[in-house]
């Protein structure tokens, strides 16, 4: 039986509303325990050189996908992927996954093996050792659950709360593609529900579909600031959608932000389709999430070091706290940011 016995709707706290009421009391108890809950992943360290990360990350089927669109295979390698996305946001190297799912008797041994293809063509790739974890049944659907560790210099280690007023906003890759790959999926999936006997309209979309169906871990990218001597002041991977990771970094950092809306990249084919479903490209990148890059600053000393390289867009700095987080519009006014993006409760 409860204690309280008053009720509140999880909706009303929303899902980053409910993780800091229910850990607000939390205490770290082991000096080994760097950082806790707040952040892409946990540190922690055992008297080396390197620190531990820890990140998890679960995926409910009818929440976080689809089945319907979604082939076992692509969801497999994308349940690992986006665990490893966490460790790269804190400037890490994936070392390990363990994975534990539930499954209902809908599911055959044959399709949990392409599951599993899936989950060990992203370890190859990653150079990641599946390590264990667990199995057990589900009265309905399918739930996965991926625990990743990962290791780096422990003075390298990148938090979300470490940029400063004047910082340079930086991504890298391209923004709203995942999003709009999704709209594309759900299109068809009406059209089919309407007509079984029709075949699917991908053609020409191949791009966005990836996005949404097989996201990458920018390992690439933490690999790539190593080689040029740069290491963020703060940084976070965009799962939830632009404006939300950049309200993290504001609000932990005690810092403000001004976003420039010309700045923020797009790619031609997420463009073309935001504009055919009748939406706002910017506000596809600003809400849309599941992009999976990675959202930093630099001090703008560093700025010679990353100005040439493609991969990398500033979008924006950082301001004092006084002055808010906002959206400068391609006509020159200025916005409020707030988040829109993914919200598990919502």
């Amino acid at each position: 039986m409860l204690e309280n016995k008053e009720r509140t709707e999880l909706k009303t706290l929303g899902e980053f509303g409910l993780i800091k009421h229910l850990t607000e009391h939390v205490e770290i108890y082991n000096p080994s325990s760097v950082k806790g809950i707040g952040d892409d992943a946990a540190v922690i360290k055992y008297g080396n050189e390197k620190h531990t990360l820890v990140t998890t990350d679960m995926l409910v089927e009818g929440v976080h996908f689809d089945l319907t669109y979604v082939p076992l295979k692509h969801l497999g390698y994308k349940a690992i992927t986006v665990n490893l996305s966490d460790i790269c946001a804190m400037n890490g190297t994936p070392k390990q996954v363990t994975v534990s799912y539930a499954a209902s008797s809908r599911f055959s041994v044959e399709a949990l093996e392409e599951l599993y293809a899936g989950m060990l063509f992203a370890c190859k790739k990653y150079n990641v050792d599946l390590i264990g974890g667990d199995t057990t049944s589900s009265t309905s659907g399918l739930i996965i659950s991926v625990t990743a560790i990962g290791e780096a210099d422990k003075d390298k280690v990148v938090y979300r709360n470490g940029a400063k007023e004047k910082d340079l906003l930086c991504v890298s890759g391209d923004l709203g593609g995942a999003y709009m790959g999704l709209q594309v999926l759900e299109r068809e999936k009406f059209v089919f529900k309407d007509n079984p006997n029709l075949q699917p309209d991908l053609v020409g979309n191949d791009y966005i579909l990836e996005r949404q169906l097989k996201p990458e871990a920018r390992l690439d990218i933490v690999e790539l600031l190593q080689k040029l001597g740069v290491t963020p002041t703060s940084m976070i991977d965009v799962s939830d959608g632009l404006a939300s990771e950049i309200i993290h970094i504001c609000e932990q950092s005690g810092v403000g932000c001004e976003l420039y809306e010309d700045k923020i990249p797009l790619d031609p084919q997420t463009f073309d389709r935001a504009r055919e479903f009748s939406l706002d490209p910017t506000v596809c990148a600003l809400s849309g999430g599941e992009d999976y890059e990675l959202l930093f600053t630099i001090p703008m000393a560093d700025y010679e070091k990353i100005k040439n390289v493609p991969d990398f867009t500033v979008i924006g700095h950082m301001t004092a706290k006084s002055s808010g987080i906002n959206l400068i519009a391609k006509a020159g006014t200025s916005h409020p940011i707030t988040a829109q993006g993914w919200n598990a409760f919502q």
